[in-house]
C-alpha cells in the first residue's frame, strides 16, 4: 500500500506541476491576482507531495520491503541502518525522485523568495520552473518510477553498491543536486526575464542570489565527491578528469562566470546578454550531467544507469531546455540593453577577461568529455581522452584566470585605474609570496610547471590576503561579510592550486608484500605489519592490517588499512589508513592476499605519501565558507531598513 500511495503522490506532483505552470502562466498578467495565487500554492502542494513521497521511499527501505523492484536493488537484510537510509538516493530512480523534490523546493523557492520588486518576472519564472518539473516528473513518473513493484518479491536484496557505503556519500548527492538543481532557478528567472523583456540589470540582481546559492552547494558536493575518491576507491587520486566529475565541473565553471557576472549587471549594468546566456547554459550543462550520468553512454565509477531507454528521455529533455533557452536568448537578448560603457582597466573589464577564461575552459572540457562520444556514434575508432589532454588545455586557462583574479578587487568600477589599483606596495604583497613559492619548490626539485602552479597559488592567496586586509574600511555588516566572502572563496581556490601542484610535485609510492613481522621502508618512515586480523561488519566480511610506524626510531603510531568483501555484491573493497600531517599524508592500502613458496601468508601493502594535499581540502572549505558569507551578506542587505 505504500508503494501505491508513493506512485500516487508523483503522479500528484506531475499533475500540480501542470497547474504551477498553466496557472503561473496566466497570472503573470495580474501578479496580484487569483491565478498567480493558484500557481504559488500548486508549487508548494507539488512540493509537498514529492516530501511525503520521499518520506515514504524512506520507510520502504526501513522496513525492507523487497516486493519493490528499487529497494530490492540498493538494499539487503543485513544492511547496516545509515545506508539503509542513504540507499534511498543510492541509486538511479531514488537519486532521480531526489532530484524532482529539489526541482519543487526551487519552483516553491521562486513563489515564496523570487524577487519582490517584480512581481510578473516572480510568477513567470514560476511558470517556467513548473515546465521544468513537468518535464523530469513525467521521466520518473513513465521510466524510473522508485515505487514499482517486483514479482516475485527479491528475499534478501541485492544491498547498495559497497563503494557507495561511505558516510561522505550519504551527503555528497543531495548536496551535488542541490548545486545542479539550483540552478534551474537562474534558468527560470533568464527565461522569465526575455520573456517580460526586462533589461539586463534587475535580472542581473534577480539571479545573483540564485546563483550563489547553486555554486556553494555545487563547491561542497564537488569537494565531498574528491575527497570520498581520495580516501574510498584506493588510488590515491582525488581528481582524474573523468567524464563523470567533468559533468559537475563544468556547470560550476559556468556558475562562477555567472556570479561575477551578474555583480557587474547588478552594480553597473554590465554584460547584460553574457549574465543571461550564462544562466541558460549552467543550467543546460547541469542537465548535460544528468544525461550523461544516467543514459549509459559512460562507463565510470560514478555513474548510475546503463539504460539507453533513459537515455532517449534525458536526451528529449535536454534538447528542449536547451533549445527553448537559446531560441528565446536568439529571439529577445536584444531586449535586454546594450549595458554600460566601462574602461579596458575599470573593475568590469577584468570580470569580463575572468568570464571568457572560465568559459573557455569549460568549453575545452566540453570538448574532451563529449568527443569520444561523438567519434563512437559517428561509428569511428573508439578514442579515449584522458587527463594529458584536459591537463594541456584546461589547467593553463584556469591558471591565466587565477592570475588576473587579484586585480579586480582593488579596480574601480567603469573608469578603472590601473596605476591606482597596483600601488608598489600591493604589487610587492603579490609578487614575494608568489616569487617564494615558486622557489621553494624549485629548490625541493619540483618540476617547473608545478612550481609555476604554486608560484600562482600562493599569487591568489596573497591577493586574497590584501583584500581582506581592508576589513576595517568595511561600512556595515553586509560588505564586511561580502568582503570576507570574496577573500575567502578567492583564497581558497589559491589553495587548492597550491596542494595541487604540491601533489604532482613529489610523487612517492612504494609497494611491498609484508607477513606479519616484515617491515617496508616508505618516505624515510619504517612501516611494520604487526598483525592480520578479521574484523567482519554486519554485511561483509574484513582483513584488517595493524602496521606500525616509525621515524628515526620513534614511533609515530599504527594503521588500520582493510580490505573488505561484500557477499551480497560479490564486490571487494579497500578501507585505507591514512597519516595526515602538515607537511602531507601518509596513505596506505591493503592489496591482494598472497600465499608464499615458504606457505607464509602475506599481503600486497601500497604506501604513498601525498605532500601539502590537506590544502586541497582546507581551501574547498575557504571557497564553500565565502559563498555562504556571500549569501548571508545579501541577506543582511535585504534586512536592513531603508
Amino acid at each position: 500500500m505504500i508503494a501505491e500511495l508513493g506512485r500516487f503522490l508523483i503522479a500528484l506532483a506531475l499533475a500540480l506541476s501542470a497547474a504551477q505552470m498553466l496557472f503561473a502562466w496566466a497570472g503573470a498578467r495580474d501578479p496580484g491576482g487569483a491565478f498567480a495565487r493558484a500557481g504559488a500554492r500548486a508549487a508548494h502542494a507539488a512540493l509537498a507531495a514529492l516530501v511525503v513521497a520521499f518520506a515514504l521511499l524512506t520507510v520502504l527501505f526501513l522496513q525492507s520491503d523487497f516486493s519493490v523492484a528499487y529497494v530490492a536493488a540498493n538494499s539487503h537484510v543485513d544492511k547496516p541502518l545509515f545506508y539503509m537510509i542513504t540507499g534511498v538516493w543510492g541509486g538511479h530512480e531514488g537519486s532521480m525522485l531526489l532530484w524532482c523534490l529539489l526541482l519543487t523546493a526551487v519552483g516553491a523557492g521562486l513563489a515564496k523568495f523570487g524577487p519582490r520588486g517584480d512581481p510578473a518576472l516572480r510568477v513567470r519564472a514560476v511558470s517556467v520552473q513548473g515546465a521544468l518539473q513537468l518535464m523530469f516528473l513525467a521521466f520518473l513518473a513513465l521510466a524510473s518510477n522508485p515505487f514499482d513493484r517486483l514479482d516475485p518479491a527479491a528475499l534478501e536484496g541485492s544491498g547498495l553498491n559497497p563503494i557507495l557505503q561511505d558516510p561522505a556519500l550519504a551527503i555528497h548527492p543531495p548536496m551535488l543536486f542541490l548545486g545542479y538543481v539550483g540552478l534551474s532557478g537562474v534558468y527560470s528567472l533568464a527565461m522569465a526575464g526575455l520573456i517580460e523583456g526586462r533589461k539586463g540589470q534587475p535580472l542581473g540582481a534577480a539571479m545573483r542570489p540564485w546563483a550563489l546559492g547553486a555554486w556553494t552547494a555545487l563547491t561542497a558536493g564537488i569537494a565531498l565527491g574528491s575527497w570520498w575518491a581520495y580516501y574510498e576507491l584506493g588510488w590515491g587520486g582525488w581528481w582524474f578528469w573523468d567524464p563523470v566529475e567533468n559533468a559537475s565541473f563544468m556547470p560550476w565553471l559556468m556558475a562562477t562566470a555567472l556570479i561575477h557576472s551578474a555583480i557587474a549587471s547588478d552594480r553597473m549594468g554590465a554584460f547584460p546578454g553574457w549574465t543571461t546566456l550564462l544562466a541558460l547554459l549552467a543550467f543546460t550543462l547541469s542537465a548535460l550531467g544528468a544525461f550523461l550520468v544516467r543514459s549509459g553512454v559512460l562507463t565510470s565509477v560514478h555513474a548510475f544507469a546503463l539504460d539507453p531507454e533513459r537515455g532517449l528521455w534525458l536526451l528529449a529533455i535536454l534538447i528542449v531546455i536547451a533549445g527553448a533557452g537559446l531560441a528565446l536568448f536568439a529571439l529577445r537578448a536584444h531586449r535586454l540593453g546594450a549595458g554600460q560603457g566601462f574602461s579596458p582597466t575599470s573593475r568590469e573589464a577584468f570580470i569580463g577577461a575572468n568570464n571568457l577564461l572560465l568559459a573557455a575552459a569549460a568549453g575545452v572540457v566540453f570538448t574532451g568529455t563529449l568527443y569520444p562520444l561523438f567519434v563512437d556514434a559517428l561509428g569511428g575508432r573508439p578514442v579515449s581522452v584522458g587527463a594529458p589532454y584536459f591537463d594541456a588545455t584546461a589547467t593553463p586557462i584556469l591558471a591565466f584566470a587565477l592570475v588576473l583574479m587579484p586585480f579586480a578587487p582593488f579596480m574601480a568600477w567603469a573608469k578603472g585605474g590601473l596605476r591606482k589599483a597596483a600601488t608598489p606596495l600591493r604589487a610587492a604583497g603579490l609578487i614575494l609570496p608568489a616569487a617564494i613559492a615558486g622557489l621553494t619548490a624549485l629548490a625541493l626539485g619540483a618540476p617547473p610547471l608545478a612550481a609555476l602552479g604554486a608560484a600562482i597559488g600562493a599569487w591568489a592567496v596573497a591577493g586574497a590576503g590584501l583584500d581582506i586586509a581592508r576589513w576595517s574600511g568595511a561600512v556595515g555588516l553586509g560588505p564586511k561579510l561580502a568582503l570576507a566572502g570574496r577573500a575567502m572563496a578567492h583564497a581558497g581556490v589559491g589553495f587548492i592550486a597550491l596542494g595541487a601542484a604540491s601533489d604532482a610535485s613529489w610523487p612517492y609510492e612504494r609497494m611491498a608484500i609484508l607477513a606479519p613481522g616484515e617491515s617496508m621502508t616508505a618516505h624515510g618512515r619504517v612501516l611494520t605489519m604487526q598483525r592480520i586480523m578479521r574484523a567482519d561488519g554486519p554485511n561483509y566480511m574484513s582483513d584488517l592490517a595493524e602496521i606500525a610506524v616509525t621515524r628515526d626510531g620513534r614511533a609515530q603510531g599504527v594503521l588500520r588499512p582493510e580490505r573488505r568483501y561484500y557477499p551480497a555484491a560479490d564486490q571487494t573493497t579497500r578501507e585505507v589508513a591514512i597519516r595526515t600531517g602538515l607537511a602531507g599524508d601518509l596513505y596506505v592500502a591493503l592489496g591482494e592476499p598472497r600465499q608464499r613458496d615458504d606457505g607464509a601468508f602475506a599481503f600486497e601493502v601500497r604506501a604513498a605519501f601525498n605532500p601539502l594535499i590537506w590544502m586541497l581540502g582546507f581551501g574547498a572549505a575557504l571557497v564553500t565558507l565565502g559563498g555562504l558569507a556571500a549569501l548571508s551578506a545579501r541577506g543582511v542587505e535585504r534586512r536592513r531598513p531603508g
